[in-house]
């Protein structure tokens, strides 16, 4: 049976029905007081949380986590909505079905794009389990344009060069790329925090969910490996109507102008960046990363 979406009020944005928090634009849907949750939401030691800046790939990662956990059985992933098996912590309608997760069926998987200062401090004292997910940010420029000119609980961009700009001073859901890198960054080499990258996921995935795989305790063996492989991969995920975001209300989104999945690649933002942009964008990038190492990288 499917489940559904759960109920939130329909809103119709302007340009100040982004909920500003320390600075930074969350959308309207978060429904949620994250002062609260940073001070109350308890993280157990169990939980496996699925992090990272919006429109780097959180999805792709949450049906590879859903896939190794059911070892390759793919009737998980078409029966139950991605939504659910790894609800968001910062929406008000997801954080109560993460509270409400039957203590047996451990672990809880649950995904999030908090800035480190804004995240739960619980989790800072348990051993629960955080893969952080970045992507090239020229391509998350690109995903982000088209992906959130289509939603209606954010102000739209009228334009790619609009929104090339407002993501350069950070004025887009969730606040600056450059700061989230840097301030998750703080936990790179703690034995519960696992950096991924979508260039490496789309490069070698085989590698790269055995690295996962080890790093959450579950061992594949080559069959179910195979079957892992098989039914991550971007077109199948695109089909699956539990994966695509297919049935979000025409409230949040309008699907006659974007879909959560559009192609799933690398280098796209070469197709839209004009030569200016991309100077532009070298000179901020090498501003703001300046003295993380550059291995960390490789789009560079």
């Amino acid at each position: 049976m499917e489940q559904p979406v759960p109920a939130c009020k329909e809103v119709v944005p302007t340009d100040t029905d982004y909920l500003w928090i320390e600075g930074i634009p969350f959308p309207t849907a978060v429904c949620q007081n994250l002062t609260s949750l940073r001070e109350e939401f308890v993280v157990k030691d169990e939980d496996v949380i699925i992090l990272s800046y919006p429109k780097s790939g959180t999805n792709w990662l949450v049906e590879i986590l859903s896939l190794i956990h059911t070892k390759g059985d793919p009737s998980w992933v078409q029966s139950v909505p991605i939504y659910h098996r790894s609800p968001w912590l910062e929406s008000e309608i997801w954080v109560e079905e993460i509270k409400k997760h039957p203590p047996e069926k451990c672990p809880r998987y649950y995904s999030s794009h908090l800035p480190i200062h804004l995240f739960p401090k619980s989790f800072f004292n348990s051993k629960a389990k955080i893969i952080y997910l970045i992507r090239n940010p020229r391509d998350v420029i690109t995903s982000g344009y088209h992906f959130w000119k289509a939603m209606k609980i954010v102000k739209n961009p009228e334009s790619f060069e609009q929104y090339f700009h407002w993501f350069l001073q950070g004025n887009v859901v969730y606040g600056s790329w450059f700061d989230h890198i840097r301030g998750w960054l703080t936990m790179r080499g703690k034995e519960n925090f696992l950096i991924v990258t979508y260039e490496d996921l789309s490069q070698d995935i085989r590698g790269r969910i055995e690295v996962i795989s080890q790093f959450l305790g579950k061992k594949l063996n080559p069959e179910e490996l195979n079957s892992v492989l098989e039914n991550a991969s971007f077109q199948v995920m695109k089909d699956n109507k539990m994966s695509n975001f297919s049935q979000l209300p025409d409230y949040i989104i309008d699907h006659s102008k974007g879909q959560l999945l559009r192609k799933g690649i690398t280098g796209d933002w070469k197709n839209h960046f004009t030569v200016a942009q991309s100077e532009t964008f070298d000179k901020i990038y090498q501003e703001k990363m300046a003295g993380l190492p550059q291995k960390l990288f490789p789009w560079e």
